[in-house]
């Protein structure tokens, strides 16, 4: 036979598309030629895959080789198409049997030896592939991350010699299993920093727990040394338990960024905090081949960004978008490629330049247009979309001196997810992702919540995206108190998170 046909899987942002891996051979002058848009390493693989064969005691065939990658208009990148364009090879000069090529997807990049090498966005693809009832296989050192796809069959390999005897059926590879469920979540028990270890803020705890329970974003303002970051650092460790399918996305975002996902983080909420000098390409993503940024990469997790006003002014801008829609567009002049971006914003700022406003120390000596100027570094848009906003004043020297005190985070935790399973229950969703529609349906008040909200409507001069959120956040603390109504305290206590002073 002088035509193979095997299945692979292209990346285009989160997606992997099919691509049909055609070889064929005809009498002519010997040439490799290989089409279908490939990028340079693409190109490349004619030489990997021509040493990789003849250092494995295979034929390589003097005729005209044309591989097409379709569809055309994709384009390809990586080695990763390395391993069907050889078997392709095999296929049409007949060196392997072709009968079972098309029960599998095959994707790694060959060595000159014949070794497979690890590729990246492995658990993208294998998602991909899950979906479309063929096994897939793959370099084994991508065998743990794809076998967290669970309803996908993997069979990893070595090399192309041990791919060619499981085809003629001398030894059979073996699928990959993963470990028990609770490998996982005893691991998980102690991955992040406990909140008795913060000592006084009561308040901003409470803030915490509700950011926590509705999946709200936070603005924490005070002076240095407050506690704001370790505030923040243990915000994972009180989100509720990941969903198998919140876990998949998160860990395909990081196989894609970093090129693999330890199978040890299954189940970890991301915590990035990238640091002020970041650019935007490197928070929203970007490059000529597009990757995912910081706001992807903390998918179901938490973006932390401290000390906010020190940010560009564009970077924080570029959050706006991302914070109302969870997904992030790269536009490029020869693609396009679309990120995820569900993540949980928690900031963290001075509440003036020299950081000491409101210290008892009594430090400060900014004055009042110094102060103005750095808090407009933040634009109103970005404040706004911002769910809670709330000062955290310094510790007093008694609950410095004072022994861990408090609720852990393992208790807050279980308020937590109860308060979540309800939202879940009550509208699939958290409470932050309401839409207008259907804020009118379950953020209902009682009369005197009415009149309150009113009142604050007048007398703050809030806006109308302000105006959801309070109900989204009243919403959240009724969940708290197990109620079903929304009444007047809990409207109360929304409002004084959106009550900070700019000026």
């Amino acid at each position: 036979m002088s035509l193979a046909i095997l299945y692979s899987r292209a990346l285009s942002g989160i997606e992997a598309p099919l691509v049909t891996v055609e070889t064929h051979l005809s009498n002519g002058l010997p040439s490799f030629t290989i089409v279908g848009l490939p990028e340079t390493e693409v190109k490349e693989s004619k030489d990997r895959v021509r040493a990789a064969l003849q250092n494995g005691r295979f034929k390589f065939p003097t005729q005209r080789i044309t591989v097409n990658l379709a569809p055309a208009d994709l384009p390809k990148e990586s080695g990763r198409f390395d391993l069907p364009i050889a078997l392709g090879i095999l296929a049409a000069t007949g060196q392997i049997p072709a009968n079972k090529l098309d029960q599998y997807e095959w994707v790694g990049e060959l060595s000159l030896s014949g070794e497979l090498r690890p590729i990246h966005g492995a658990l993208a693809m294998t998602y991909g592939a899950s979906r479309s009832g063929r096994s897939f296989v793959l370099p084994q050192h991508n065998a743990a991350e794809a076998s967290l796809v669970r309803e996908a069959c993997v069979y990893p390999a070595t090399s192309l010699l041990q791919i060619c005897a499981h085809l003629t059926g001398h030894e059979l590879l073996q699928p990959h299993t993963i470990p028990a469920e609770t490998t996982f979540s005893q691991a998980n028990s102690n991955y992040h920093p406990d909140l008795t270890e913060v000592k006084g803020q009561v308040h901003a705890k409470r803030a915490l727990e509700i950011a926590a329970a509705g999946g709200h974003s936070l603005l924490m303002i005070g002076p240095p040394g407050t506690g704001k970051s370790m505030l923040a650092e243990r915000l994972p460790g009180i989100l509720p338990t990941m969903t198998e399918q919140e876990a998949l996305e998160s860990a395909a975002m990081q196989s894609l960024a970093n090129g693999y996902f330890d199978v040890a983080n299954w189940k970890h909420r991301p915590f990035r905090s990238p640091h002020h000098t970041a650019s935007a390409v490197a928070m929203v993503g970007g490059g000529s081949i597009p990757r995912p940024g910081e706001i992807s990469l903390a998918m179901h997790g938490v973006l932390f960004l401290d000390e906010l006003p020190e940010f560009d002014r564009r970077v924080l801008e570029v959050l706006r978008e991302p914070l109302e829609s969870g997904q992030i567009t790269i536009s490029r002049a020869t693609r396009q490629a679309n990120f995820p971006a569900r993540f949980q914003l928690i900031a963290a700022m001075n509440p003036c330049p020299c950081g000491y406003l409101g210290h008892y120390g009594g430090k400060c000596r900014c004055t009042p247009d110094q102060i103005a100027r750095y808090r407009g570094k933040i634009s109103g848009p970005l404040l706004d979309r911002i769910d809670m906003q709330i000062e955290v004043p310094a510790v007093p020297k008694k609950d410095l001196l004072q022994q861990e005190t408090g609720e852990s985070s393992r208790i807050i935790r279980a308020r937590v997810e109860a308060a979540r399973q309800y939202q879940l229950v009550r509208q699939n969703g958290t409470n932050a992702g309401l839409r207008v529609h259907e804020i009118d349906h379950h953020c209902q008040l009682d009369e005197q919540g009415k009149q309150l909200l009113e009142h604050a409507f007048s007398r703050l001069n809030i806006s109308a995206r302000a105006y959801h959120r309070i109900l989204k956040l009243a919403r959240t603390i009724a969940d708290l108190a197990r109620s079903e109504q929304i009444n007047s305290g809990h409207i109360a206590e929304a409002i004084q998170y959106r009550r900070l002073d700019r000026n």
